[in-house]
């Protein structure tokens, strides 16, 4: 079966918390099956943006809409949340910890009224390298790696065309990190999914994602193509003293 991929576009997106402007003036487009990613300090707002675009973070202006010809939802409807889910950055926080992985699994699946729940479990644990053999795990009898495998798999699970990420791998231990980031991008390609990702790591950012946003204050300060970032051809300011800033920081341009 071809699945429909769906793009994703805000605009003039604005989010306010009594008072304090967390997002001002933010739009971009991501086209159906391309990767997009938000880089920033801590407090820029880059969270925020996928916390909007999920219905988790009132909108105060501004328009967050799927593209691609798929059926249009409204953010925060139950129709919007099956086509877009996200992966939250500490999975250990994320999951329940008195439900089993089964569990865990199987409650999207009832919520949006699913069926075939067995197989669908099955399938997303083989898509995340894990196997039945987890199924009847609880959280804490996991190991960081493996519970945001299973955050993945939940968020799998309802066939989604978009996937918002939101700094998946900087709560894992470094040797961890690869393997997950390496895994998303196998289910990218595998799926057509759209991704829309958050990180401090321009590393990751750019080894996962092919345009970027940098914030500051809640704004975007500058749009760049990954290889551009790579090879630091930027110009704005503060992107540049993000660069300084992330020691260590090498990718091959191209």
């Amino acid at each position: 079966m071809t699945r429909v991929q769906a793009g994703l576009s805000l605009q003039r997106l604005r989010v306010v918390f009594d008072g304090f402007v967390a997002v001002d003036d933010v739009s971009f487009d991501i086209a159906p099956g391309g990767s997009f990613g938000i880089v920033g300090e801590s407090g820029s707002g880059k969270s925020t943006v996928l916390r909007a675009i999920c219905g988790l973070a009132p909108l105060a202006a501004g328009s967050v809409e799927l593209t691609g010809g798929v059926d249009t939802a409204a953010p925060g409807s139950k129709a919007f949340r099956r086509q877009v889910q996200m992966v939250f950055q500490d999975p250990y926080a994320s999951l329940h910890p008195r439900q089993t992985v089964d569990r865990l699994l199987a409650e999207p699946l009832a919520i949006h009224g699913i069926g075939d729940a067995e197989a669908r479990i099955e399938r997303a644990l083989d898509e995340v390298g894990l196997g039945s053999g987890f199924r009847f795990r609880y959280p804490h009898q996991l190991s960081g790696g493996q519970r945001q495998r299973i955050a993945i798999a939940r968020a799998l699970i309802l066939e989604p065309q978009v996937l918002l990420l939101d700094e998946p791998s900087s709560a894992l231990d470094a040797s961890v990190q690869a393997e997950v980031l390496n895994l998303l991008e196998a289910l990218r390609a595998r799926h057509g999914l759209t991704f829309l990702m958050v990180s401090h790591d321009l590393a990751v950012v750019t080894h996962l994602c092919q345009h970027l946003m940098v914030m500051q204050r809640g704004r975007a300060v500058e749009f760049v193509a990954a290889a551009d970032l790579s090879a630091e051809r930027v110009t704005a300011d503060y992107t540049q003293s993000l660069m300084r800033a992330s020691a260590g920081f090498r990718r091959a341009a191209g």
